[in-house]
């Protein structure tokens, strides 16, 4: 007996089985290959249907339904073959995966099956969950969650040189974003496709989960990062981050996403050496699908609204995971309310790092007068209250303030101490530098950081007495604040 079906002509409409005993089969399998006989034998004894993945004309002894288009064993969920169901009443209500006589005697009500076989014997993959095969079913089966436009490229046509004439890369070669991959990629997240993200800067266009799945294939995420991604676009598009400003402005800064919580591990994200380089994955492809969902859906293209007199090269995009297990800090969420172990992405108005060099401190004051020197030049050393920073402490030295006994608010409250500038040298015209402040600053000493203008993580490679300070865009109401925000599954 044939499955049945509301439309016969629907793919998408799952067959009913005929009630009895249901077997699912391939020939290249040597498990189905053993118990052929025995289905053979179960014929005679119940009703029973057969269906094969692979070759019409196997199993020998029985009658057989042709899958080889896969349509039942996928609605039916059929993971791994021999697969045996019992069916009442249109409803599957047992199941046995492989060969177990015990299993299969239960299910069919059948005893003493295959006599001369082994005990049990494991199955193999069902064809309708084959890597190869499955995004391809998916789309023919599930019917197409995707309502994004569909795009042909003609056959003669470079795929890569139509994607840059389109305006849809950021210089670099992208992923092409098929029907098949976006769906991948969208088994990343329990969030719907259609569920609307955030409204994205400049052209203020609604953004859905889908539409950040595109982006994060052309990027060249995997599934996994997905999650990672839609929080840092939820991040970036609200008042306080203000990507709209980030990109309307002539200064060189751009999203830097820092990733907190045990998803950092779980994604592969590197927060040792070459932290800030070329070579993970994951720290190279989430930040670069962030700022193509700024372009491509936000319309927030260089030249037009993007009016960096220089950018940098972190514009392409800038991400990387705090070195959580190795800091002598607490991780940098807890700063922003969130208990320890949360997973996280904070967005960040940064530049490019510059590296911090000392390699004879061994004492935290001596290696904090460092810092704040650093700090101090910071963009100009006329400006003051601005801006913020971000400093990367790496593991050499950070094991020296461990070693002491500081914390993070310890090394933090000494660089404010450290970073407060004369009144005299902010004036116009002090230190030959035409640029600066109103002579009403003379004999003050002026903070160069807000309270919470500096924000602090730990991360780089284990050898190496250097670190790094990321300055910052303009802060306050006209600018941008770092925003953190949980990482949702």
């Amino acid at each position: 007996m044939s499955p049945t079906s509301s439309d016969p002509h629907d793919p998408t409409a799952k067959p009913t089985l005929p009630d009895g005993v249901v077997a699912f089969v391939k020939r290249d399998c040597p498990t189905c290959e053993l118990v052929g006989p025995v289905l053979a034998a179960l014929s005679k004894e119940t009703p029973l249907t057969v269906y094969t993945q692979d070759d019409p004309a196997f199993p020998d002894g029985v009658e057989r339904i042709d899958d080889t288009d896969l349509a039942v064993s996928w609605h039916h969920e059929i993971e791994a073959v021999p697969t045996l169901l019992r069916v009442e009443g249109g409803q599957e209500v047992e199941r046995a995966l492989g060969w177990h006589r015990g299993e299969w005697e239960a299910l069919t009500r059948v005893s003493d099956l295959g006599p001369g076989l082994p005990e049990l014997r494991p199955g193999c993959g069902s064809l309708s969950v084959d890597p190869s095969r499955a995004p391809e079913l998916a789309i023919r089966f599930s019917g197409s969650k995707l309502t994004a436009r569909r795009v042909e490229i003609a056959e003669l046509e470079d795929e890569q040189e139509a994607f840059f004439d389109r305006g849809w890369t950021d210089g670099l070669p992208i992923v092409p974003p098929t029907e098949a991959r976006v769906l991948s990629m969208l088994e990343g997240t329990s969030r719907a496709p259609g569920e609307v993200v955030a409204t994205v800067p400049p052209d203020l266009a609604p953004c859905t989960v889908e539409k950040v799945a595109i982006n994060a294939v052309m990027a060249g995420c995997k599934p996994e990062y997905l999650p990672v991604v839609i929080a840092a676009v939820e991040a970036a598009c609200t008042d306080e981050f203000n990507i709209h400003g980030l990109l309307a402005t002539t200064m060189s800064a751009g999203p830097v996403l820092v990733v907190n919580g045990p998803i950092r591990n779980a994604i592969g994200m590197n927060a040792g050496k070459n932290v800030f380089g070329q070579g993970n994955r994951a720290n190279s492809t989430i930040g670069r699908a962030l700022q193509l969902v700024i372009r491509n859906v936000g319309g927030g293209r260089p030249g037009e609204v993007d009016r960096a007199t220089l950018g940098n090269p972190g514009k392409v995009g800038f991400c990387f995971p705090e070195d959580e297990e190795g800091s002598p800090f607490a991780p940098l969420n807890t700063e922003f309310g969130f208990e320890a172990g949360t997973n996280t992405v904070m967005l960040f108005p940064g530049e490019g790092p510059r590296t911090v060099v000392d390699q004879i401190a061994r004492d935290p004051e001596s290696l904090c007068h460092m810092f704040a020197d650093a700090l101090r030049h910071m963009l100009t050393p006329k400006m003051v209250l601005a801006f913020d920073a971000i400093v990367v402490v790496s593991p050499e030295h950070s094991r020296i303030f461990r070693e002491a006994g500081w914390n993070r608010e310890d090394f933090r409250k000494r660089l404010h101490e450290l970073t407060l500038m004369e009144g005299d040298d902010l004036v116009r015209g002090a230190r030959g530098i035409a640029d600066g402040l109103p002579d009403s600053v003379r004999g003050n000493k002026i903070p160069k950081f807000k309270p919470d203008g500096l924000r602090i993580v730990h991360a780089g490679g284990g050898a190496g007495l250097f670190s790094a300070i990321i300055p910052g865009w303009a802060n306050g109401e006209m600018g941008s604040a770092p925003v953190c925000r949980v990482i949702a599954p």
